[in-house]
């Protein structure tokens, strides 16, 4: 009679398998730009998220902060895709310091929304973009688009006569903040240039 061993349990556990397995390549999820040309080819209407930088003028009222365009130097507003995992206003908030070179505090609700039309390499784009207000507490000497880019503060009627959107204009003549929201925000916020000398 032969003995029987006993059985230490690891007898059922699954065998790892120490040889080499051919697996399948892993692709890449298109970027949300690579996407958004694709439904835009279709002739669908894509989105981009977009930053208004502001802050209190020496005379109480609003300032907006511009960027030029990398290609035709126009003036417009920080805008981007949006991104995988990160909700509109975060995105924003990325596109505004990675452009404008600009850190703050997003708020929450969009301040409103516009369109136009995006030049493709063969075509033209309908894109909507959903603007978030951005209270800028620090400006950056140095940001990733610095040397693409330049940046202005305006009031806000002076910057919408430099827009080419005319929805995006009109969101600007009409930009409007709670009454109390620098007052409110007053003990908060010190602007300051990061990275000066």
């Amino acid at each position: 009679m032969a003995a029987t061993k006993k059985k230490s349990g690891r007898e059922n556990a699954p065998r790892k398998n120490t040889a080499p397995t051919a697996t399948k390549p892993s692709v890449a999820k298109p970027l949300p730009k690579k996407q958004a040309i694709e439904q835009a080819k279709k002739g669908k209407t894509i989105r981009q998220v977009a930053a208004i930088p502001f802050r209190q003028g020496a005379d109480g009222g609003i300032e907006v902060m511009l960027v030029t365009s990398r290609q035709t130097q126009r003036f417009i507003v920080p805008k981007g895709w949006p991104m995988p995992g990160k909700s509109g206003r975060k995105a924003a908030t990325i596109e505004a310091q990675e452009e404008a070179g600009v850190i703050g505090k997003t708020l929450k609700q969009p301040a409103g929304s516009y369109s136009y039309w995006k030049r493709l390499t063969s075509s033209f784009a309908r894109v909507n973009v959903t603007v978030y207000l951005l209270s800028v507490s620090d400006e950056l000497a140095n940001w990733p688009e610095a040397s693409t880019r330049q940046r202005a503060w305006l009031k806000a009627d002076d910057a919408a006569t430099l827009i080419d959107e005319p929805e995006l204009a009109t969101l600007l003549k009409t930009l409007r903040l709670p009454a109390d929201y620098f007052t409110c925000e007053a003990g908060s916020r010190s602007k300051r240039i990061v990275g000066a000398p």
